[in-house]
């Protein structure tokens, strides 16, 4: 399973980005998808998740400002993100749980996509 992140860059303060992954491969049946981030020297931080049935799950503090959404005919997943804050500097990775003929359900992660928020 291949997942493909597009959709960061530099963006100012107050600014506004939408980010895009799209997932692949063989037989992939996608049952969830979301996005974690990592800022530089923090953890890794899960943002937001949306299931297959569209339920969505926000880590409290970003709720506000983040919206994820889905096209799972097409396996893709969305974060729109608003107001845009230099601490929202950090590496976006799309995740998935999918199943595959191959594996059985399993988590994947892409490669990431750099979001740079100048003040």
């Amino acid at each position: 399973v291949q997942l493909q992140a597009s959709g960061g860059g530099l963006v100012q303060a107050g600014g506004s980005l939408r980010l895009s992954c799209a997932a692949s491969g063989y037989g992939i049946v996608i049952n969830n998808m979301g996005w974690y981030r990592r800022a530089l020297g923090k953890q890794r931080e899960l943002v937001a998740t949306i299931t297959k049935g569209g339920t969505t799950y926000y880590t409290d503090s970003l709720e506000e400002r983040f919206t994820v959404s889905a096209d799972f005919a097409k396996n893709t997943v969305y974060l729109e993100v608003n107001n845009l804050k230099p601490e929202d500097t950090a590496v976006y990775t799309c995740t998935s749980n999918a199943w595959t003929p191959s594996r059985g359900s399993a988590d994947y992660d892409g490669q990431g996509t750099l979001v740079t928020v100048s003040s």
